[in-house]
């Protein structure tokens, strides 16, 4: 989700040019009164509107009704098509803490929600979610990642939640050269493996930077990196990294293939789908809708079409940039 001041220039949600933030929360309230909902007024404003402007909504309903819009809409709605628009409607980092704490409460953990969220999020986003998570649960986030992981895959979690990653665009070549050097003497050049240094290069570096660093791995080592992991690591571990070194990359393509893997196979993962739509449309959905039909040969709209139904569809349609009708 982008923030007030984030560039929309490759999402499919782009702030409203005529945002009326009165207009909208009286349309909501209407959508809502008397005998049955209008779940179009309420996907065409809120599916519509960027997390920011949907924030201005919340605060505007809250003054004008004394009511949260968030329990009202709850109230209305239900299945999928409740989870999307309360998902869309939370802030940012509230919306990473909710799905960081699914992952982590209950039986078992689910490990890639917590690698595809703290891999992708900036600095900032990994701060905001730490604080949201702080408010809503007993723990802290970096208590709950020590008691729910182990091992490496453990210590590269809290390495990403430290949101020390340099976010420029610099490459520097020398530096570039010696990490090359310092991963090959990690992994390929001595027996065993010394997880660190892949964790602190990993999780330290801008991503233009690690994209040299792979050029760089393979020129030593005739080998691409990924398959270095898959060698070298395993389990939960080796899965953390591979998302790293893929997201780094190629954003998009990670994206897209992660939107395939919700909606291949038996049934739909609508939990992952949800959350990705909600989380790139304001970022990069434009890019990931080109590497979808790339990779897929088939329109990621047309895939939704095929899998989810209903009104839920049309939310996720919104949020792929298409009218319900096209």
């Amino acid at each position: 989700m982008a923030a007030k001041g984030v560039l929309y220039t490759r999402g499919t949600v782009r702030p409203s040019p005529n945002f009326n933030v009165h207009h909208d929360a009286e349309n909501l309230r209407n959508a809502m009164k008397g005998l049955g909902t209008n779940e179009d007024a309420i996907i065409d404003i809120v599916a519509s509107r960027t997390n920011f402007e949907r924030q201005q909504i919340i605060k505007a309903f809250r003054s004008s009704y004394d009511q949260s819009l968030i329990e009202e809409l709850k109230s209305e709605l239900g299945g999928n098509f409740e989870s999307a628009i309360e998902g869309l409607m939370l802030a940012p980092g509230k919306f990473d803490a909710k799905e960081l704490t699914y992952a982590m409460k209950g039986i078992g953990t689910d490990e890639h929600i917590l690698v595809e969220i703290l891999v992708t999020r900036t600095n900032k986003q990994i701060q905001e979610l730490a604080e949201a998570y702080q408010s809503e649960n007993a723990l802290s986030l970096k208590e709950d990642l020590k008691s729910e992981n182990s091992g490496d895959f453990k210590e590269l979690l809290l390495s990403l939640l430290k949101g020390n990653r340099d976010e420029g665009w610099d490459v520097n070549e020398g530096l570039a050269n010696q990490d090359a050097k310092a991963l090959f003497a990690a992994g390929e050049d001595k027996w065993g493996t010394d997880e660190t240094a892949f964790i602190k290069i990993y999780c330290r570096r801008n991503f233009k930077h690690l994209r040299r660093v792979f050029e760089e791995y393979y020129q030593l080592t005739n080998k691409d990196i990924e398959d270095t992991i898959k060698d070298e690591m395993s389990g939960t571990f080796q899965m953390g990294m591979l998302a790293l070194v893929q997201y780094a990359k190629n954003p998009a393509r990670f994206f897209a293939t992660k939107l395939y893997e919700t909606m291949s196979g038996i049934g739909t993962d609508d939990r992952g789908l949800i959350r990705i739509m909600i989380t790139r449309c304001e970022v990069d959905m434009i890019d990931i809708k080109a590497e979808f039909m790339k990779l897929y040969g088939k329109s990621l709209h047309s895939f939704i079409r095929d899998d989810v139904g209903g009104d839920y569809q049309k939310v996720l349609l919104k949020l792929c940039g298409m009218d319900v009708d096209e």
